[in-house]
């Protein structure tokens, strides 16, 4: 486990490729030393390369390759990566709002919040 981490995105991936950057985009925007990424690929399409350049630009993004099992698989599978003390799940057609991260961390940082929404 990374000491450092405090937060993990576990994102599970399925045939998003359309999609996928302007997810991961969203989370880098706000993200800081403290956080990191799981991309769970488990695509057909040209998913699994985004994922893969993502991972080699940014030591703070994995990724695992598995089987598409679904939502809650990919989640689980994540969950056996993370290193952070919290962990958000964000579709990977979704995006967040920068902003979103720092207020997440001042909770937890601040108030040592069990779950922060």
């Amino acid at each position: 486990m990374k000491d450092n981490i405090l937060l993990s995105f576990i994102i599970p991936v399925y045939n998003v490729e359309d999609y996928l950057y302007e997810c991961v985009d969203s989370i880098l925007a706000g993200m800081t030393d403290e956080c990191e990424i799981i991309l769970v690929n488990g695509s057909s399409d040209l998913s699994g390369d985004i994922c893969e350049r993502y991972s080699e630009n940014d030591s703070r993004i994995q990724v695992l390759h598995k089987d598409n099992g679904g939502l809650s698989s990919a989640r689980n599978a994540g969950l056996t990566l993370a290193s952070g003390k919290y962990v958000a799940f964000v579709d990977s057609d979704d995006k967040i709002y920068s902003e979103s991260i720092s207020e997440l961390l001042k909770w937890i940082l601040n108030y040592g919040a069990d779950i922060c929404f």
